[in-house]
């Protein structure tokens, strides 16, 4: 978009467009309950216990998924 050629009532009409938006931003935010992340890309940030939560893998879990993967490879160095 090329600023240079709108018209001075365009201008004014996109500024209070972009407030418009900026308030329905904010208020979506308080609504949600998210103070936003900072950065002002419109997402909202999950809540930090989410966030901070870590994926973990009992401990069968992993040797049967390393079973399998030996197995896999067992099978492609058979048919070399």
């Amino acid at each position: 978009m090329n600023l240079t050629n709108i018209s001075p009532s365009g201008l004014r009409q996109a500024a209070t467009i972009k407030e418009k938006i900026e308030e329905l931003q904010s208020e979506l935010e308080q609504m949600l309950g998210s103070g936003g992340d900072g950065v002002g890309n419109g997402r909202v940030a999950p809540p930090s216990d989410e966030r901070k939560k870590k994926r973990t893998m009992s401990r069968a879990a992993r040797a049967k998924i390393a079973a399998a993967q030996r197995a896999r490879w067992a099978k492609l160095k058979a048919r070399k």
